[in-house]
C-alpha cells in the first residue's frame, strides 16, 4: 500500500501526555452527557467508552474505576461552576446584596443552562454511594465558608435548603421564573444572614 494510503493514527504527533490528557478529558466528555442524561443506572464502562469512541483499555490508563470517573465528573462539574461563582462575585462589588445575588443567580443559571450538570450535582448522586459522600463533602465545605458570616446552622440551612429549592424548580414544582426564583432566594438569604448576625450579637 502507498504510503499516502495508509491512515494516519488518531494520535500521531501528539506527546504521551497530552494523548492520556485527551482521552481523559473524552471520557470525562462521555460520562457527563450519559451520567447527565442516562442517569447512574445507564453509565457503564463499556458505554462510556463508545460515547468517547475508545478502545476500554484507554478507561484504565486514567480512572481505577466507574466510581473515579463519575467523582472526577462531579469535582469538573463542582470546579466549573466554583470559577463562575468567584468570577461573577468579584464583579459584583463590595455591596453584601449585590454578591449574594451573584452567588444565587450565578448557580442558577449554571445548571439551568445545562441541566446534566444539575442531575450530576443534585440527583445522581443518590444513587451512588461515593457520589453522594462527595456531595456531602462539598456541602459541608460550602457551609464552612459561609459559617464564618453566617454561624453553623443558618450555614447548613442555606446551602441544604438552596440545593432542595433548586431540584424542585428544575423538576417544575416550583413553577416562576428564573428571576423570580433568584430574586426570592436572596431575599431569603439575606434575611436569614441577618437574623443569624442579629442573634449573634
Amino acid at each position: 500500500m502507498p504510503t499516502s494510503a495508509v491512515p494516519r493514527s488518531r494520535w500521531a504527533g501528539v506527546s504521551a501526555a497530552d494523548r492520556k490528557a485527551e482521552r481523559r478529558g473524552l471520557l470525562l466528555d462521555a460520562a457527563l452527557e450519559l451520567l447527565g442524561t442516562e442517569g447512574w443506572s445507564g453509565t457503564t464502562v463499556r458505554g462510556v467508552c463508545q460515547a468517547a469512541s475508545l478502545n476500554p483499555r484507554y478507561f484504565y490508563e486514567s480512572f481505577d474505576d466507574l466510581d473515579a470517573l463519575v467523582l472526577a465528573v462531579h469535582d469538573r462539574v463542582v470546579d466549573e461552576l466554583k470559577g463562575a461563582v468567584a468570577t461573577a462575585v468579584a464583579e459584583a462589588g463590595d455591596d453584601p446584596v449585590a454578591v449574594t445575588r451573584a452567588v444565587v443567580d450565578t448557580t442558577a443559571r449554571f445548571v439551568d443552562d445545562d441541566r446534566r450538570r444539575a442531575r450530576v450535582l443534585y440527583v445522581e448522586a443518590l444513587g451512588n454511594e461515593a457520589l453522594n459522600r462527595r456531595r456531602i463533602e462539598q456541602g459541608y465545605a460550602i457551609a464552612d465558608v459561609m459559617q464564618g458570616q453566617l454561624g453553623g446552622v443558618a450555614a447548613a440551612l442555606l446551602v441544604g435548603g438552596f440545593s432542595e429549592v433548586l431540584m424542585a424548580w428544575l423538576d417544575g414544582r416550583i413553577t416562576v421564573s428564573r428571576r423570580q426564583l433568584v430574586d426570592e432566594t436572596t431575599t431569603l438569604f439575606l434575611a436569614v444572614g441577618e437574623a443569624a448576625t442579629t442573634k449573634g450579637r
